[in-house]
């Protein structure tokens, strides 16, 4: 794979021209089709596949069967355990991997090109929206988009594939694994890429993440930082003996503000640095000036831009004004330059490709040597709501792009 470097410009004034760091991708351009939900296109050669109410009806009640099983980060060692059931009850190769891991299908490279399947069983806090339900278009629950109605995709899928004659064009393993949802230190999958080293030697990794059915390649690095504002208290009565921590953190907090999102321009896509504020604590009683404030930063980084790099830029804009702590830092993914098995799946699928404005396991496949891209039935502004839904002619779009993914020669 071919390596890129991003150059983004200083934290200064209005944003700036985009760069081009790296000659575009080959990709076949697409046009974007937009609606809500989205109604999605199979390309000609998807026409030979029978896109059916069955398929349908089967991708929808296996999605709301998980949906039925909470597995709220932490606590998905029953929905790990039915997948394993489920399929060993199927006939796949399938077998438990340890802390709510689950392989199945194909472990490692054979002499055909070798494709992971990835997704996360885990789910951020319920919202009043559990049990699941469904209705003619969609299915609706806690996890739907984000990424249950994936994971009943790739159920389905390995069941197929573990029943087809073996005339695939590529052998598909999947991954299923815990913790997405929590911190990167926290996740199970980089332990599972050390602990297996066989999946290590795939091809590529198809992360199941939202993508809307686009082609998502990259991820953006992930920085949560803490910034601490120091004054000196005193009586509201009096603010002239008093130095306002609160005041120290708005000066700080409006400069943060005032930086644009930095477009950086990799391999034809365009991804934006972008630092945004989510929360502030100060306070001691209604008539004390504080003389402490603390506030909660998030930096998303492009590909290319190295962590320290990133926590550099950060600092040089938060030094100024308060005391910047970095609390975690996860690398950004890269962008799989090159590698023909994306081209393929594009083509296939007749995917729009898009850069990742988010971070993904794609940056942990990334980490561990392995070309990684996202892409689900599942719609991105879906995701955590309380109202998750993800439609049925998604999910079907999905396991049909990638059931003729198997079957293309190339």
């Amino acid at each position: 794979m071919q390596k890129a470097r991003c150059f983004a410009r200083p934290w200064r004034g209005a944003p700036g021209r985009v760069v081009s760091v790296v000659r575009p991708l080959r990709l076949r351009s697409c046009t974007r089709i937009e609606s809500s939900p989205p109604a999605y296109r199979r390309a000609d050669d998807l026409a030979s596949v029978s896109v059916t109410d069955a398929l349908a009806s089967r991708l929808g009640t296996r999605a709301l069967e998980l949906i039925d099983i909470p597995s709220v980060s932490r606590d998905e060692e029953r929905l790990a355990a039915h997948v394993l059931a489920v399929l060993r009850t199927a006939g796949v190769n399938v077998r438990d991997a340890g802390d709510t891991c689950v392989i199945a299908g194909v472990e490692r490279r054979g002499q055909r090109p070798f494709v992971l399947l990835a997704g996360h069983l885990d789910t951020v806090p319920a919202q009043d929206n559990v049990p699941g339900a469904q209705d003619a278009d969609a299915i609706h629950g806690l996890g739907a988009a984000d990424m249950k109605g994936a994971v009943a995709v790739m159920v389905e899928l390995a069941i197929e594939q573990a029943h087809r004659q073996d005339d695939a064009a590529i052998d598909l393993g999947f991954v299923f694994f815990g913790r997405e949802e929590l911190p990167h230190s926290e996740s199970a999958l980089t332990p599972l890429l050390a602990r297996e080293p066989g999946l290590c030697d795939a091809d590529l990794a198809i992360v199941m993440e939202p993508t809307g059915g686009e082609l998502q390649l990259g991820c953006l690095g992930n920085i949560f930082a803490q910034w601490t504002f120091h004054g000196r208290s005193g009586h509201a009565a009096r603010p002239w003996l008093a130095d306002n921590a609160i005041d120290r953190a708005a000066a700080g907090l409006s400069a943060v503000a005032g930086h644009a999102p930095i477009p950086v321009e990799l391999a034809g896509l365009t991804y934006h640095e972008v630092v945004t504020a989510t929360g502030v604590e100060s306070g001691v009683a209604r008539n004390v000036i504080p003389d402490l404030a603390i506030a909660q930063l998030n930096h998303r980084y492009p590909p290319g831009m190295a962590p320290q790099e990133a926590e550099t830029r950060l600092h040089a804009l938060c030094d100024p004004h308060g005391t910047l702590e970095v609390l975690s830092n996860a690398p950004s993914g890269p962008v799989p330059i090159g590698n023909a098995l994306v081209e393929r799946l594009q083509r296939t699928g007749a995917l729009t490709v898009a850069a990742k404005q988010a971070w993904t396991p794609v940056a942990e496949f990334g980490a561990a040597g392995v070309d990684a891209v996202n892409f689900g039935p599942g719609e991105p502004a879906q995701a955590h709501a309380r109202k998750e839904q993800v439609t049925r002619s998604a999910l079907v779009h999905a396991f049909s792009t990638l059931r003729a993914f198997t079957e293309d020669a190339g």
